[in-house]
This record gives C-alpha cells, structure tokens and sequence, in this order.
C-alpha cells in the first residue's frame, strides 16, 4: 500500500505533538468485510490529569487529482467504512482524517 505523500509530515507532527504511534499502518479486520483495512496510522497519548488512554486513528490524503471533489467523496466513503470498522471491533480509536 503506497503512503500518501503527507504522511510522513503528519507521523513527525503527531510525534512532535507527544503521541505515540503504535501502528503504521493500523490494520483492522472488520466483520464485514473479506479482507483487512489499513488505516495509515494509529497512535495513542496519556492524559496524565485522567490518568487514561487516549487513542486515535489517522487517515491521510492529499487531494491531487484533476476532481479534488471526486477525491474526497472517494476518501470520505474510505473513512466511514474505517469508522463502521473500529466500532464493529469494538475499538476505542477515534478515526481523523487528514488531508491536505
């Protein structure tokens, strides 16, 4: 799977910003689906006043093509099935979705 050309940038902000990342790429096995998603990154940060864990899954897209519209419309379907997916495991990452 070929990384999007922000996403080192965004792996080295999250990193800067105190996250840890746990996975790159994160891959889930919905019920639903045959095969694995991958979501570009997962990653996690302690809130120290909670004294829990915080975690997040981050999907990056750089919108390049000719159809910046038909671009997003294809990264938002990709998003809701990530979304549909970490709730259908019973994960506790929040999905974002990066894109530049």
């Amino acid at each position: 799977m070929a990384k999007d050309i922000f996403h080192q940038a965004v792996r080295d902000a999250l990193i800067q910003d105190g996250w840890t990342v746990t996975h790159d790429p994160y891959e889930i096995a919905p019920i639903m689906y045959r095969s694995k998603l991958k979501i570009d990154l997962g990653a996690e940060k302690l809130i120290a006043a909670e004294k829990l864990s915080e975690k997040i899954a981050v999907e990056v897209k750089s919108f390049l093509d000719e159809s910046p519209i038909y671009e997003y419309h294809l990264a938002l379907g990709q998003y809701i099935n990530y979304q549909i997916a970490l709730h259908c495991k019973g994960k506790s990452q929040r999905g974002y979705f990066f894109w530049q």
